[in-house]
């Protein structure tokens, strides 16, 4: 499946009004979900154990001003018109602003990085590569690349800030869910309710994670709708209270409020703060999501509908609460305790419904941004399945899915109370800010180049919110707030062991790697029988021979004719445009018939399945032979330590007027002008029949007859078959490594290499066409 197409039509959507209006609607069920539904919990989270609502009322108007204030200033102030700005070429994310970082300071976690990469037309964009212009600037960025230290820890914080999303994604279905089903509590009694209550919220969680296999684009259509009714439902409710109940109650959006709130409920109040914090979860979305939609969408969502229904939805509930002190239930203050007695069933079906969109979205986001630490060698390599052909991003990861779903309904299970699961989700929000924000402090000096005192002002002014937010959510450690310092404990560990070994194998094979000239000793015939096909030697490393060739070619008798060293990477970018999408050189001489290709992926691009990929790989060998030939040294090239010169060369569909590949029957091929192309051709097969193979070369320029004898064999070698040489290590810690290295090699990482995806999972390699080496690694 090829959605690279689509891609670049998003980034080349015209911003017409009806455009933005458009994605606008569609983004409020992928985007505001999560947020929409937090009516749902807050004001039952916050007054559940550490105040009280008493009948001076200055306790929920105190909460109702901390509510108006904190949306005020995180979600619109902070997301809206300051976060949304630093996008990484439209995406948006943890993981965005890390790879903005990593760009403009040169600073990069990926190992096999080259000067090549460099010249991509995304990293190129926003001035990157431009000395910044304060002089604090210039000696952050040069320390950035200098000291190894600050380059860990700033991975480490981007990763922490990924790990309290994924803790999210298993938080946030379990409280939105049950605080959706809390409803029924006023429709029966406490002893059935108590009974009813987790067995129903299990079930739908049940089926939300179960349908995920399926994809969102098919019920897709159905998420802004429901968001919108929700929307419309709660501002509705929210604005006939007000005028019911307490038409004065806006005067408690004044901050005075806040301070009278502090006052009488000093220590409890500030404990408080966790359960107030939860009105702000989902506003990460805005900024997570940003690569489906456009920062206008975005902004004129939020700020003409999604924020005003909050705010009312808020003020209407804290109006019917100033009028009812003593509530004739144990449910007390909640979301549902305000709503009209004869609308309580048909808004308790709608909050159920919003309340499973906003858990699609952050299981939805929590696959992608797991996928984008994937790619970018920070987890371990699992299955990704693309459940549509045309909506870019919309991926279903099996093993992360069920195991979401088992953490969730153990959360659901063991809580069975939205304060904890409240206690756990704000910390886990609330985290995931406090790093935004300290990547955004660098994004200012850095990226944006503005002056040193904007970015401290920054810190400061929102640093500060957040880690009062912060301090206060960690007072609630033992009642909830341990499961997400658990959960994000557990997969940092992960991840860095992850990342370590990586690090350390790429260190060997660089370390093992064999030297040209050894190759140039055997000959073109390399010393051993060329029988026909293509092989397809799988390695990490962008130059040298890697070891596993040296211990194929000992072991066995003969090879292929044509070998290609192919390495498959991706690059601190979320896309490479297809016409840069490869790197092709010869190793050797030309009579060699030695290739090396080096495939470069952006950590949100899609991997083509197997078939159109060796499509792709054949014709872009092709393009470089017949760009070499006609127009030799005047291609963009990567010189490369050990290796001779590569070219940029796009795939297929990229470079029309060169070098196009048929795979098909003779009399099924539509024959292109003569004049205009000129074919070769395979000879035709004489044992058993094949597709036949053509190259369509462009007629002017002319290649000369050494190029069109590699065609030719290129052509015999793609009709015999491709088969994959792969590299099956095992990796120890050499002697005398200390106690703490042999762990994290010999135990932590080879347990998670043994349970996870080989490199080359996403080509869907045939098992008939696969050819495994052995070797051990001793790092």
């Amino acid at each position: 499946m090829d959605l690279e197409t689509g891609v670049y039509q998003n980034y080349a959507k015209k911003e017409s009004w009806r455009t933005v209006l458009i994605l606008a609607y569609q983004s409020l069920g992928v985007v505001y979900g999560d947020l929409s539904t937090s009516p749902l919990y807050v004001y039952k989270s916050t007054f559940e154990e550490d105040i009280q609502h008493s009948e001076t009322n200055e306790e929920i108007y105190g909460v109702l001003s901390f509510v108006f204030w904190t949306l005020t200033l995180v979600p619109l102030l902070k997301y809206v018109f300051i976060v949304l700005r630093a996008d990484d070429n439209g995406e948006g994310g943890t993981f965005a602003l890390y790879s903005l970082l990593c760009r403009h300071a040169r600073v990069n976690s990926l190992p096999n990085c080259q000067l090549a990469d460099e010249e991509l037309i995304e990293y190129k964009k926003d001035g990157i590569g431009l000395a910044p212009q304060s002089s604090f600037g210039s000696r952050l960025k040069s320390s950035l690349e200098k000291h190894r230290v600050l380059q860990r820890f700033l991975l480490v914080l981007a990763l922490i800030g990924t790990c309290m999303v994924i803790g999210d994604g298993i938080l946030t279905p379990a409280i939105s869910v049950f605080s959706a089903v809390s409803g029924l509590e006023l429709s029966m009694s406490k002893e059935h309710h108590k009974y009813v209550e987790v067995p129903v919220a299990c079930i739908i969680l049940i089926g939300l994670f179960a349908l995920q296999h399926y994809g969102t684009h098919r019920v897709g259509f159905l998420f802004a709708p429901v968001v919108l009714v929700w929307l419309l439902c709660i501002s509705a409710i929210g604005l006939y209270n007000i005028i019911h109940w307490n038409p004065h109650v806006y005067q408690a959006l004044s901050p005075y409020y806040m301070y009278k709130f502090f006052r009488k409920t000093q220590r409890g109040g500030w404990m408080s703060l966790g359960g107030i914090l939860l009105c702000i979860t989902g506003s990460e979305a805005m900024f997570a999501d940003l690569g489906h939609f456009s920062q206008l969408s975005i902004k004129i969502a939020f700020t003409f509908l999604v924020y005003p229904s909050l705010i009312l939805a808020y003020m209407g509930q804290a109006a019917y609460l100033s009028q009812h002190h003593i509530i004739e239930s144990d449910y007390r203050i909640g979301f549902y305790v305000s709503v009209p007695e004869k609308l309580r069933w048909p808004v308790l079906v709608i909050a159920i419904l919003a309340a499973v969109v906003g858990s699609q979205a952050i299981i939805t986001g929590t696959f992608s941004i797991i996928k984008q630490c994937s790619s970018l060698g920070c987890f371990p390599r699992v299955k990704i399945i693309h459940t549509s052909s045309k909506i870019h991003g919309q991926i279903y990861i099996p093993e992360i899915n069920w195991l979401l779903m088992v953490l969730c309904l153990a959360v659901t299970v063991g809580f069975r109370d939205t304060r904890r699961m409240g206690n756990a989700s704000g910390l886990a929000v609330i985290t995931v800010m406090l790093v935004t924000t300290c990547l955004m402090s660098l994004v200012i000096v850095l990226c944006w180049q503005k002056s040193v005192f904007l970015a401290i002002g920054f810190v400061f002014f929102f640093g500060t919110i957040e880690a009062l937010y912060f301090t206060a959510s960690l007072t609630k450690f033992l009642e909830g707030a341990w499961v997400p310092i658990a959960l994000a404990f557990i997969f940092l560990i992960i991840m860095c062991v992850w990342h370590y070994g990586t690090l350390k194998k790429y260190e060997f094979d660089v370390q093992n790697k064999v030297s040209i000239n050894w190759l140039l000793s055997l000959g073109p015939s390399l010393g051993i029988v060329r029988v026909r096909g293509i092989g397809l030697v799988h390695t990490e490393l962008v130059s040298g021979i890697p070891a596993i060739f040296s211990h194929f070619v000992t072991n066995l008798p003969a090879f292929h004719q044509v070998l290609v060293f192919l390495c498959i990477k991706s690059v601190p970018v979320p896309h490479v445009k297809p016409e840069e999408r490869f790197l092709v050189g010869h190793i050797g001489p030309r009579e060699y018939r030695l290739y090396r290709c080096i495939v470069r992926y952006g950590y949100r691009d899609v991997h083509k399945d197997d078939m159109e990929f060796e499509k792709d790989l054949v014709c872009s060998i092709a393009e470089f032979i017949r760009s070499e030939s006609v127009a030799p040294g005047s291609v963009n090239e990567d010189l490369v330590k050990d290796d001779d010169k590569m070219t940029v060369v796009g795939t297929c569909s990229s470079h029309t007027e060169g070098v196009q590949m048929r795979e098909d029957d003779a009399d099924n091929i539509e024959a292109a002008g003569p004049s205009e192309l000129k074919e070769i051709w395979s000879p035709p097969p004489v044992i058993k029949l094949r597709k036949r193979v053509r190259f369509i070369v462009p007629k002017s320029p002319e290649i000369d007859t050494g190029a069109r004898e590699e065609l030719q064999e290129l052509m015999e070698a793609r009709e015999a078959g491709i088969a994959y040489i792969l590299g099956h290590s095992y990796v120890k810690a050499k002697q005398g490594s200390s106690l703490i290295k042999k762990l994290v090699i010999n135990y932590g990482y080879e347990f998670l290499r043994r349970n996870s995806r080989l490199s080359t999972y996403a080509l869907s390699v045939p098992h008939a066409s696969t050819l495994e080496v052995g070797m051990i690694y001793h790092v």
